[in-house]
């Protein structure tokens, strides 16, 4: 049995490095949201998979070996001849906040279909992960729609990811509707600040966006990412604030988010409990470790290779 399989992109991401030059110098990280997701899963233990679309090429090749390497079954990444693997150029300001052009028109990610997921995968899971990403073109945005659908049928949890990708979208009303649709299909939710404010509106705060998610979409537990300010918790309507380690200086954030996420459903998975039988404390405990976790994370470039180790996690204190 599975413990978690995400569904959606898996993808290069080309990060900016020192350059003397008028021109900048880009380094290949492997990534995309869900892996590293799943990539802060696996290095606690969790058995995880991966449900995406590759082109034959050579990224798409380091992203299999990648994956397999950090323990992740990529029995459901298909391998597509006709089309390149999806490609995203960060750039980084001067705090080590990231934005992102890509390379996707389309890009192989897109192109996945439904009839090409193994469905014994989503069977054998016991919580289904997804993003936003998924659903801005066809026929991805149908296999999500689908495969969201079987992984409820099959009583799995469901956690979403809204991941505001604005450039992927032709509009602020395609994203939002996105987004609330992936919202009233989820159990989980991690979304950042910025996210909430963007569905709700400029001046709602952590416990605002919360209460929504809770009483609009039916969200059992909610994770509300606050940067270098930590998270707010919240378990249907019960919740608090936890702080954030300070970072001396932060290089990339790149997946940071991501780790939170993965990081804080690893220490809910593990306490053995279903999500109906989970307490305040125990969120409460999960964003404490996913904070130090996403901390840790943004010192280092990349994503999936900026996943630290739990034993420095552990070693890394709040105060």
């Amino acid at each position: 049995m599975l413990d978690v399989t995400a569904l959606g992109e898996v993808l290069i991401d080309f990060t900016p490095q020192p350059s003397d030059g008028p021109y900048p110098i880009l380094a290949a990280h492997p990534g995309g949201a869900p892996c590293n997701f799943l990539a802060a899963l696996a290095v606690r233990g969790l058995r995880c998979a991966i449900l995406g679309k590759v082109g034959d090429d050579s990224f798409g090749r380091l992203l299999r070996q990648t994956l397999t390497e950090r323990g992740i079954d990529t029995r459901g990444l298909i391998t597509d001849p006709g089309v390149f693997t999806t490609l995203a150029f960060v750039t980084l300001d001067e705090h080590g906040d990231r934005d992102f052009s890509f390379a996707r028109k389309p890009g192989a990610d897109t192109c996945l279909r439904f009839e090409e997921l193994p469905l014994e995968t989503i069977q054998n899971t016991r919580v289904f992960h997804f993003g936003t990403l998924s659903l801005t073109d066809e026929p991805a945005r149908t296999a999500t729609k689908q495969a969201v659908a079987y992984a409820k049928a099959c009583g799995k949890a469901v956690s979403f990811d809204p991941n505001l990708r604005r450039p992927l979208w032709p509009d602020q009303k395609a994203a939002r509707e996105a987004m609330s649709w992936g919202l009233q299909q989820a159990d989980i939710v991690k979304l950042s600040e910025e996210e909430g404010q963007f569905l709700f509106g400029p001046d709602v705060s952590p416990e605002e966006t919360a209460a929504r998610l809770h009483g609009d979409f039916s969200v059992a537990a909610v994770f509300v990412t606050l940067g270098p300010k930590g998270c707010y918790y919240s378990l249907n309507g019960v919740g608090g604030y936890v702080d954030a380690p300070p970072v001396a200086k932060v290089v990339d954030t790149t997946g940071a988010g991501d780790i939170f996420g993965g990081t804080a459903l690893a220490q809910l998975l593990q306490t053995g409990k279903a999500l109906s039988e989970l307490t305040p404390g125990d969120l409460q405990a999960a964003a404490s470790v996913a904070v130090r976790a996403a901390s840790l994370s943004t010192q280092t470039k990349g994503g999936i290779q900026s996943v630290p180790d739990p034993a420095a996690v552990a070693a890394l204190s709040i105060n």
